[in-house]
Parts: C-alpha cells; structure tokens; sequence
C-alpha cells in the first residue's frame, strides 16, 4: 500500500468540484435541476427509503441478539481502544449533534404549527403530542440503525479480518476480488460523494443555526451572505483541527461538546418546566413505541400529500447520505467491543439521549407556547432555526444561555467536519487509518466550498434536496452491504463450528488412544468381565 491516493480520490474530486462550479456558475440551474430529480426519487422510490430503513433496524436487533452478538470488532479478548463514556461521547457528537441543536425547538414547533398529513387541529395539545412523537421518530431507531449498518461492516472488514478501512471491502464476501477492481472503486467514489453531500447539509444547518443565534446576541443580520462569512470562519478553525491526530482532536471537542451539552440540558430541564418535560418525555416515548410501525412504513396514496417526503423521507435520505461517514467513523473508534455492545451502543443510548434533549428544549418551548407567552410558533413559521433562542430568552441568564449555545453550535459542526476529514480521508487513502493531513485538509476544503454552493442554491431548501437526492444510490448499495456482512458471519460460524468439530475429534482420538495404551499396559483389563479364569495376581 502506498501514500499516493489512487482513483478513487481523484474521480471523486473530480466530480465534486464540477458540482460546485455549476453551483457556482449557475445556482438558479442546480437548483431547478435537484428538484426534479428530487420529484422523480420520491415519487417513483420513496416506498424504498421507508422499507429500506426499517429493514436495516430490524437486521441490527436481529444480529446483536443473535449467536453473533458474542463476536468481537478485533481480536479474541481485545480491550476496546477507548473508554465506553468517550467511544459515546464521540458517537454522538459525530452523528447527530448539529441536528439535535438545529431541530431541537424547531421540529416539534413546525409540527405544532402544522400537525403532520393533518390529523389533528394546529395549534392544540392535540398537535404538540404528535409533534413530540415525530420528533422521537425521525431521531430514533431507524436513523441510528442507518449508522449501525456501515459501521458493523466497516469494523468487522477491518478489526476482525484485518482489511482495509474501504467501504468496498465490506462487499468482498459477496464479490470476491472484484472489489479491487472497478467494481470497487465506483463503490468507494459512491461513499465518498454521498458522505461529503450529507455533511455539507450538516454544515449548511450549523452555519444557519449559528447565524439565527448572532440575530439574537449580536444583531447579525440574518442573510446568505452573513451564513457564508460564518461558513468560512467555521471552517478556517475545523482545517486547523485536522491537522491534529484523532485522539487529541476530535476526542478532546467531542468530550468539550457532551460536557456543555449535558450543562446546557441539566439547566434547561431544571430551570424549565421539569414536571412538564417529565411527563412530556413519557408521554412521547409511550405514543413512540405504540405507533412506531404504522410511522415507519406511512405513505399518502390516496390523497398525494407530500409530507412525508418533506419529513421523514428527508431524515431518512440525510441518515443514508451520513452513514459511509459516521458509520466508518464509529468503526474508527470501536476496535475491541463485541458485535451485540457495538449495536445497542449505536442505537440505544443516543436514542434515549436525544429523547431526553428534545423533551426537554422542545417540551419547554411548547409548555410556554401552551401556557406561558406565545409567539415562538410564530417566529418559527417565519424563519425555523429562531425558536431555540427565542425560548432561551424567557429562562433565567439567557444571554449567557445563548453564547453557550452558539459556542455548542460551533464545536458540533467543528467535530462533524473534522471526523468527515479523517473518513474522506481513509475512503481515498486506500483505508488507511491515519490519512496524511494534506488529503484531510483537502476534503475539508470541498466541503466547505460544497456547503457553501448549497447555501447559494436555496438554504435549506436545498440542502434538504441534495440529502435525498445523494442517498439514494448509496442506500441500494447499504442493502447489498447488509446481506454481504451476514453472509460473512455466517462463514465465520461455519469456520468456528468446523474447527470445534476437528478440536472434538482430535480430542476423542487423544482419549482413545490413551485408553489403549493403559489398557496395553495392564493385562488384567483385557479379561472379560465374567471371566472366571483366575490369576495369581488376582488370589
């Protein structure tokens, strides 16, 4: 394996940066042009994102509760490379921090201000249940099980058969040496271009986050050009931190990100209405369970509605777009933990946490709303990203409150960019796992010049369009994956099964043998039982 990245780093920077001189040249054009690829995805697959999704969550449970839970991501009896509070820490400031922060107040509120497909009147109790429910679904199980998928198969490609980092490498079981070939660099210059269009939508988000926080600190005015100036200075500090190595960068931010997070949530939970997030919590995890396969596989046939396309299709196809980069991220940092704790690390604990932060900021924003002063459904129906602030402004210390907020804002969307750098990194530094600087450095820059084009062709809009459009192929390929890494589980059960039936063998002719020769040592063992011939040994 040499330094010098191969074909699949060139293609894809190639492609990636035509696509940001035609967002450059003509962003009016690329943005009339996704939408009808947008129309034609959800339109004809859209059915395909909801049961591909599901299907995943389903193949993740299935397998860690499984005889494969027991096998290890590395060596037999390996120590996990990090501790289980940071390995968290890492996961869940690389997966779902920006949006966490981004959505927290604004998804519950959209759906207060317009219950989703109409079930129920805007504007009423009724509407804020159903916003909560929402909001745990589309950060529930099935995203996370988008993360888990990848990161198995990467982890296992890598730790337990000792290959390459490549997301090609995951397909070896089904392709065989294809995978060294074309066939496998279309598949890692396919990761790499839906990896690098789902974290500009991230860094899109962070950016108009950040700039609806300055509105409120600052005064900023809230513009595409005050987002791009903020999309540079964030990237400026995020190009300096991947230059550090993974354990003295992204660790130490991430590890700075879930203490004032965690600060941020504690404050909110007690300085708020704490009963009412409590039971808000119970209410939404309860409607959660109880109608999570009605949600999941929900369409609209019969009248044409297109929410869900606008919803849950979007956080469906924004989790694909993720998953080649937090799931080889979190393959990155899971060297050492067992098949059965990888999964319901993935998918349990960052759950439950981003449960509790949407009860919590976006419980507090409706109990105001409800019972206190309204207007943040208001201020969210003009402009989504101003309902975070706008709530922290009724709490005790909410100017300190907001520059927190800001500084949590930036370290999320710092940490996303700087672990997609070290993963952009490995898919074109042939699976490496400390790709040289100038080749994170140079994936830091298209990003930023990618999210910025987004920005350009219609803010969120935009970005929420380049997400489902960028999944789909990925995702196709995410169920190929899916049946490739069973495929090689099964083979090591059989190499296990096989290889405990020689060691039973071997030890059965060990104990035959034993016998026989302590039966040829004592002559009297070989006298029938009822032998009546006597011997002067015996009297």
């Amino acid at each position: 394996m040499t330094h010098r990245p191969g074909w699949v780093f060139y293609l894809s920077l190639l492609l990636l940066l035509a696509f940001v001189a035609l967002g450059v040249a003509a962003p009016e054009l690329l943005a009339n042009r996704a939408e009808l690829a947008l129309h034609f995805t959800t339109e004809h697959f859209g059915w395909l994102y909801l049961f591909a999704t599901t299907g995943f969550l389903v193949f993740c449970l299935s397998v860690a509760l499984s005889d494969y839970g027991h096998i290890r991501l590395g060596a037999d009896g390996e120590v996990p490379e990090f501790p289980y509070p940071a390995w968290l820490g890492m996961i869940f400031s690389a997966g779902m921090g920006v949006g966490l922060v981004f959505w927290g107040v604004a998804e519950p509120m959209t759906h207060y201000n317009a219950p989703p497909l109409g079930q129920v009147p805007a504007g009423t109790p009724e509407a804020a249940s159903l916003g909560m429910r929402y909001s745990l679904f589309h950060w529930g199980f099935h995203q996370w099980a988008n993360f888990a998928v990848v990161g198995l198969a990467i982890a296992y490609v890598r730790f337990r058969q000792q290959r390459p980092g490549l997301i090609s490498e995951a397909f070896r079981a089904s392709l065989g040496d294809r995978v060294d070939g074309g066939v496998g660099h279309a598949i890692n210059i396919l990761a790499v271009v839906s990896t690098v269009f789902g974290v500009a939508t991230t860094l899109g988000l962070g950016v108009i986050q950040i700039n609806s926080g300055l509105v409120s600190v600052a005064g900023v005015a809230f513009t595409t050009s005050s987002q791009l100036a903020i999309l540079g200075g964030v990237a400026v500090i995020f190009l300096l931190c991947a230059l550090t190595p993974l354990e003295s960068g992204v660790r130490y931010i991430s590890d700075a990100n879930m203490l004032l997070a965690a600060g941020l949530l504690l404050f909110v939970f007690f300085a708020g209405p704490t009963d009412f997030i409590t039971a808000a919590l119970t209410n939404a995890i309860g409607d959660y369970f109880g109608n999570v396969i009605g949600m999941s596989l929900l369409m609209t046939p019969y009248t044409g509605e297109d929410w869900v396309e606008r919803w849950t299709i979007f956080y469906w196809a924004w989790g694909l777009s993720w998953a080649p980069f937090v799931g080889s991220f979190i393959a990155r940092i899971s060297r050492g933990r067992t098949i059965r704790e990888f999964v319901l690390g993935v998918i349990g604990m960052p759950v439950l946490l981003s449960a509790v932060w949407f009860a919590t900021f976006g419980g507090t924003a409706l109990f105001q709303e409800l019972f206190g002063e309204p207007g943040i459904a208001a201020a969210v129906n003009e402009e989504i990203s101003s309902g975070l602030f706008l709530m922290l402004q009724r709490l005790p210390g909410a100017d300190v409150l907001a520059v927190l907020l800001l500084v949590l804002t930036v370290l999320f969307v710092i940490t996303s960019a700087n672990s997609a750098t070290f993963v952009l990194g490995m898919f074109t530094g042939k699976g490496v796992l400390t790709p040289a600087r100038w080749l994170r450095v140079t994936w830091g820059v298209v990003q930023g010049l990618l999210a910025g084009v987004l920005l350009l062709s219609g803010g969120l809009g935009a970005l929420q369009t380049m997400s489902i459009v960028a999944a789909f192929p990925f995702m196709v390929l995410m169920i190929f994956m899916a049946v490739s890494l069973l495929k090689s589980l099964r083979n090591e059960r059989r190499q296990a099964e096989l290889h405990e039936a020689l060691l039973r063998g071997r030890i059965q002719r060990l104990l035959e043998q034993h016998e026989a020769e302590l039966t040829a040592a004592d002559p009297l063992e070989q006298l029938p039982p009822d032998s009546d011939m006597k011997s002067p040994l015996r009297e």
